[in-house]
């Protein structure tokens, strides 16, 4: 299901920025790239600007609700934990007190240093 989410994602990403682009600006945008008659004549006089715009909006709302469900599905599951707990848990469980070195041993049952 996340593999699908986040393909889909791309698929609307680039959707919606191939009808940003292709609205009609000051300049023209890539809407005057097929030509001004030819747009007109597909889809009427002021058509083209209001499909794209209804495009544009639909795209933008999937690409927030994807990007909602993609949010809520990489969210953790089960308790939430903090490091500073875990770390203080760790320190005063009794499995994690540190091994004794090998030369303290010898150290303490003859009562001598082991260099001496």
């Amino acid at each position: 299901m996340y593999t699908f989410l986040i393909i889909l994602h791309v698929f609307v990403s680039i959707l919606l920025m191939l009808a940003i682009l292709m609205q009609a600006s000051k300049g023209g945008g890539l809407s005057g790239t097929f030509g001004a008659s030819g747009g007109g004549a597909l889809f009427g006089g002021r058509g083209a600007a209001t499909f794209l715009s209804k495009v544009t909006t639909g795209l933008a709302i999937a690409f927030m609700a994807i990007s909602v469900m993609i949010g809520l599905l990489s969210a953790p599951r089960g308790e939430p934990t903090s490091i500073i707990r875990q770390e203080a848990n760790r320190r005063t469980s009794p499995s994690a007190e540190l091994p004794v070195p090998a030369g303290s041993a010898e150290q303490t049952e003859t009562g001598q240093t082991p260099g001496n």
